[in-house]
C-alpha cells in the first residue's frame, strides 16, 4: 500500500468556468502519474493527490 500525497491545493473560488485543479491533474496524468482531485472541505480547497505510484 502506498502513501497518498497532495501535490497541489486550489481554492474552491475559482472564477466560473475555470477547473484549475482538474487541469493540473489532466497535464499530471499525462506525465503518467496516478493522480485524482478531491475536495477538503474543512479547508474549502480542491486537492491533486496521487497515490504515489505510476499508472500502468
Amino acid at each position: 500500500m502506498s502513501a497518498r500525497q497532495v501535490l497541489e491545493r486550489f481554492p474552491a473560488g475559482a472564477p466560473r468556468g475555470s477547473w484549475p485543479a482538474e487541469e493540473f491533474a489532466a497535464a499530471r496524468r499525462v506525465e503518467g502519474l496516478n493522480v485524482e482531485v478531491r475536495m477538503d472541505m474543512d479547508s474549502d480547497a480542491f486537492l491533486v493527490i496521487t497515490n504515489g505510484g505510476e499508472e500502468s
